[in-house]
């Protein structure tokens, strides 16, 4: 996966260690569109996740969201988080998690693009 303009392939690529970085092109896109239209950097604290790690940080098991490569979590609060969510929504994202409670550098976006035939779609929720 070659980099994209803002974010690195280390930035993209599974935590675990074991290098793998499959993520969606189109999601990448739309993840740099954001960028754009935000106009200021973002810290990804995850991106693609392999299914093992996945399994092991992750209540959804095996075959969540980052492990298709349509998924991050960008650590923000205060002002960058309601800018984040206000424009993720214009550029289209179908899943908005939010996380802004606890210590400031543990505070998230989550961002995905799952067309989920069970779930309505798009949705937000909070952690």
């Amino acid at each position: 996966m070659p980099d994209s303009e803002h974010f690195s392939h280390n930035e993209l690529e599974c935590h675990c260690g074991c290098g793998s970085n499959a993520m969606d092109l189109n999601f990448l896109e739309m993840l740099e569109d954001l960028r754009a239209m935000v106009d200021r950097p973002l810290q990804l604290s995850s991106a693609y996740r392999c299914p093992e790690h996945n399994d092991t940080v992750s209540s959804t098991g095996r075959t969540g969201p980052h492990t298709t490569g349509q998924a991050v979590d960008i650590l923000a609060y205060g002002e960058l988080a309601y800018d984040i969510v206000t424009v993720a929504r214009l550029v289209g994202f179908t899943g908005i998690g939010v996380k802004q409670r606890g210590h400031f550098g543990g505070r998230f976006i989550h961002l995905d693009n799952l067309a989920v035939p069970d779930f309505n779609r798009p949705r937000i929720w909070s952690y």
